[in-house]
């Protein structure tokens, strides 16, 4: 079933179109493969705990995926981070923001969709642009924001995947927000059931990434 989302033009929201597909027509599946694997975990109790997410369940897009920490109100750190994005960043993200991959003018606005991601709670989902100028050619992207419980059983962070479509060329790589979509985890909700058989989780600790080289260990006190 295709799905479909607003597009942005300043404050108002314009044409719809289908967005299962970027223009090339390379899939979003890794995007689509995380928001799945994260519903699978959501329950009536609330969204998934950051314990809950198993590398082995995302290890086709571990490339792309990126595991955020909230740090203040509009701002999270990337923990972990897949290969795919320190390419378009040009060097190791682990340890920035997240607003790091936007421009200046579209900060504002993913510090307010980021907010949205943390307290309503929901899930969150970009589209987004970085112009081609001085030998880049236009590059488009997909990230969507899911969130979880940190041990402590607050919501502090977010499950992510960011998908590019093109040649990357020079970095970094900076976007603006062309779209988005913003769905509250009430409205996901479904009634308890089993969770699925999570032996070890996605443990911040170098053996819990044996077999996925392409995220990063990023060390921190709570976890």
């Amino acid at each position: 079933m295709k799905r479909f989302f607003s597009t942005k033009s300043g404050s108002e929201f314009g044409k719809i179109i289908a967005m299962d597909r970027f223009d090339s027509g390379r899939s979003l599946s890794p995007i689509r493969q995380a928001e799945a694997y994260w519903t699978a975990l959501l329950t009536a109790d609330g969204v998934p705990m950051r314990s809950q997410i198993d590398p082995r369940g995302l290890e086709n897009i571990l490339e792309y995926t990126f595991i955020l920490e909230r740090i203040a109100p509009g701002l999270a750190r990337f923990r972990l981070a897949g290969s795919h994005l320190n390419k378009l960043a040009g060097m190791e993200v682990r340890g920035m923001p997240l607003t790091s991959f936007f421009e200046p003018e579209a900060r504002d606005d993913t510090k307010r969709l980021l907010d949205q991601v943390f307290s309503a709670p929901a899930v969150a989902e970009l589209g987004l642009v970085s112009k081609g100028k001085l030998g880049r050619v236009s590059l488009q992207a997909r990230m969507i924001l899911l969130p979880l419980k940190s041990d402590l059983g607050d919501i502090s962070r977010v499950l992510g995947v960011m998908v590019s479509d093109g040649m990357i060329g020079l970095t970094p790589r900076r976007f603006t927000i062309s779209d988005h979509r913003v769905n509250k985890v009430s409205d996901l909700q479904t009634p308890p059931k089993h969770a699925p058989n999570i032996a070890e989780g996605f443990a911040e600790s170098p053996s819990g990434f044996k077999g996925a080289p392409h995220l990063k260990l990023v060390s921190s006190r709570d976890e």
